[in-house]
This record gives C-alpha cells, structure tokens and sequence, in this order.
C-alpha cells in the first residue's frame, strides 16, 4: 500500500459496511483482526449510523491464521443465534483471511444448514482489490438476489430507492427530498430504501413496487437483478436543479403512464423560481463581470458531481472549471478520476469561482467548508434533516451556498 497524505479511497469492506450497516433485523460478522469492527463502529456513528444492524467481529490471532482455524466464527455465529435471534447475518472477511485463503462460502453452506431460518449472506469484497464501490455494488445486488420473495405488484403504485447508502454525503437528506417529490408528484409511496432506511422484511418485498429509481451507478445491477425476476421497470439518476428535477419527475410518470400532478409541479417550481430569481441578477453580473469568479470545480461521487455541475452550468450559467470523480471505474470524458496527487493540486491552486469537495478536500485548502459535497468528512453528522442537494429544495440551497460563499469571500 502506498502512502497517501489524506484517506486513501476506503476499501470494499467499508463499502459494505456503509451498505448494509443500515438494514435493520440484520447482523454483521467480520472474520477479522481485533479492533477492525470497533473503528468502524465509531465511523458509522460519526455518520448517524446507530442501532440498525449489529457489528461483531471474531477476532483472529496468529494460531487462527497459521492453522486456519475457523472455530471462532462458527462460535460467535452460534451465540448470536441464540441471544439475538436476527432475520439475516451478513458474513464479511477482512484483508487476511482474504488473504491467506479461508474459504469463508464453505462455511456459510454449514451455517445454512444448521440455521436454515436465518438468512445468511456472505460478502467478499474484503480483498486489497477491492474499493468501496465494489462493496457498495455488491452489497446491494446481493441483497435483492437473495432476500426477495416471489410477490405480486403492490394494489396501489410503490417505488424502491436503490443506491441510498451512508458513504454518500448528506444521503439521508436527498432521499428525504426524493420521497417528497415522487410522492407529492405522483402520489405513490416508498416501499424500500435501500440501504438508508429499510429492514429485511422490507427488502422481501422490493418485487411489489412498479418501479425502482436508482441514484447511483452502483445500483444498477440490483436493478436489472429485480428487471428479470419481477419485470419492474427502473430509471437511473439523481435529479439536480428546477429543469432537472421536473425532467426527471416526468421521466417517471412516462414510466409508469401517469401524469405529474400540475398543481404540485406549478408550486414547487414556482417557489423555487421565485427563491432564486432573488440572487440571479447578482450572478449574471459575476458572470458577465468577473467570469474567472463564475467557475465551478467540484470533485466527488461521480453522479453528484455530474447533477450539480448540469444545474449549475446548464440553468445557472456558471462555467465549467476542473471536475473530477473519485473512482477511476466511472470516469468518463466529462468528469475524469484524479488521483491524490492531482486533487491536491487542485484544491491547493484554487483561487477563483466556487470548489465543491470532501470536507477533508476543503479543510486542509483553506476553502469554503459550507460547499462540502462528499465524504471524507471533518464533522460528525447525527442530524439527518440538513437540506438537500437534490431536487426543488436541494435547487434553492446550493443556489443560497454559492451566493454566500462568493460574498463571504469578496466582502459583500
């Protein structure tokens, strides 16, 4: 491993810790070394993840890895058994037993057979190979391939949220707004949002909904898994500003042969029209004024880079400074993946228009930390109802940060 100055990109087991952490009625074991778990416990927490899945790790010592030993799982699986009486155990290794070759699936095929109503689900993307989109991937098609039953579409229009997962920034917020819009849009109700706030009951029964709306590119082989086996339709993206959103709205009553509610779409929009038309004048005269201070770089999750930088270029008119992502799978012409060395670069060199990253990203430049858009993140963050990012409101609080943190700077 090389050495990085900041957090290198998590590996895949946070991947799927931050995935399947949420899921109530479940537990999760790490095959691993002492302390591993409890770190990660504290990083959840910091993220306002608590009480929803149980964490435990076996420990492992030098015996365990020189004899390949597997006692201890089996042991701590069985007392778990007994006094917590879960819905679903997600087995996950850790880099050594990954490493020295413990066949953790022949283990999981014995506990299936001594616990047969339990579901238990093993993982492997605990590798060095591995990084958090991996796990965050594999998590969630894992999920739906082996916890959905056979059911018929639910009697009133539902939807799944698939993608919804505590490594992305300001997850619960989004999803929030996201629920509000297609229920008040459409008026259908959620059915699973998977991961942030569902149960492996709930999971069961993602076959009911009429449609799955994913919000990030790791989801969509969960998708396409529910596409085979229930023929539900799904719709890819997060929507991002006034036009966005309402495309995006639309996009899915197409789906669905519905109709968006007029009166609903009239008053969201024009609310948040209104809101913004109030700080518009002040950014057509950055833009025609001073264009340098009219750029925006933003670095993060691809998807969230790509749905602020079309609301801001698109309907605001800012202009396209460099923006990056950060997993070298989803880069694309537009956004490119930046290694450490290149962000930092970035960052440290910023000086005009807006920059949009990881709190870590903005602290150590001396940046605004109100812009902060991605993890890794410097603060703890149990209150879930911040404003969004997405949709009609997430419209009207980027607009408020840009125009504050450009007056903040020049002194207006």
């Amino acid at each position: 491993m090389g050495l990085h100055r900041f957090k290198p990109i998590p590996s895949g087991r946070m991947g799927l810790l931050w995935t399947l952490s949420t899921i109530r009625d479940g537990v999760i074991i790490e095959y691993g070394c002492m302390g591993h778990m409890l770190y990660s416990g504290v990083t959840l927490k910091r993220a306002g993840i608590d009480n929803a899945c149980h964490l435990y790790s076996t420990h492992i010592n030098e015996t365990d890895v020189s004899l390949g030993d597997t006692s201890r799982l089996e042991k701590l699986v069985k007392n778990i058994v007994k006094n917590n009486k879960p819905k679903a155990i997600f087995l996950m290794p850790s880099s050594v037993p990954e490493l020295i070759g413990v066949d953790i699936k022949s283990i999981q095929k014995k506990l299936k057979q001594l616990y047969p109503d339990i579901h238990i689900l093993y993982f492997g993307s605990g590798g060095f190979d591995k990084v958090k989109h991996n796990g965050v991937q594999e998590a969630l098609t894992q999920l739906v391939k082996a916890l959905t039953i056979d059911c018929n579409r639910s009697p009133s229009p539902t939807f799944n949220i698939i993608g919804s997962c505590a490594d992305l920034f300001r997850f619960e917020s989004d999803t929030e707004e996201i629920i509000r819009l297609v229920r008040g849009a459409l008026g259908i109700e959620p059915l699973c949002i998977l991961s942030s706030d569902t149960s492996i009951e709930t999971i069961k029964q993602m076959g009911k909904a009429h449609i799955n709306i994913v919000i990030r590119q790791e989801g969509k082989q969960a998708a396409k898994e529910l596409k085979k086996r229930f023929n539900t339709p799904y719709i890819e993206g997060r929507p991002y500003g006034i036009d966005g959103t309402e495309v995006w709205l639309k996009e899915i009553a197409q789906i669905l042969n519905m109709n968006v509610n007029p009166q609903f779409l009239a008053k969201e929009k024009n609310n948040a029209l209104k809101s913004i038309s109030i700080v518009k004048p002040n950014f057509k005269h950055i833009i025609h004024s001073s264009p340098k201070q009219a750029s925006i770089s933003i670095g993060g999750h691809v998807d969230v880079v790509q749905g602020i930088l079309e609301f801001a270029c698109k309907e605001l008119s800012f202009i396209k400074s460099k923006c990056w992502c950060d997993n070298i799978d989803m880069q694309n012409d537009e956004i490119p993946y930046f290694t450490e060395k290149e962000w930092t670069e970035v960052v440290s060199e910023h000086t005009d228009g807006w920059l949009m990253a990881s709190g870590e990203a903005l602290k150590w430049s001396n940046n605004d930390l109100s812009l902060q858009i991605a993890n890794p993140d410097i603060k703890w963050r149990i209150y879930p109802y911040e404003p969004p990012f997405v949709g009609f409101k997430g419209a009207v609080n980027l607009a408020n940060l840009w125009i504050n943190s450009y007056e903040a700077k020049h002194g207006h």
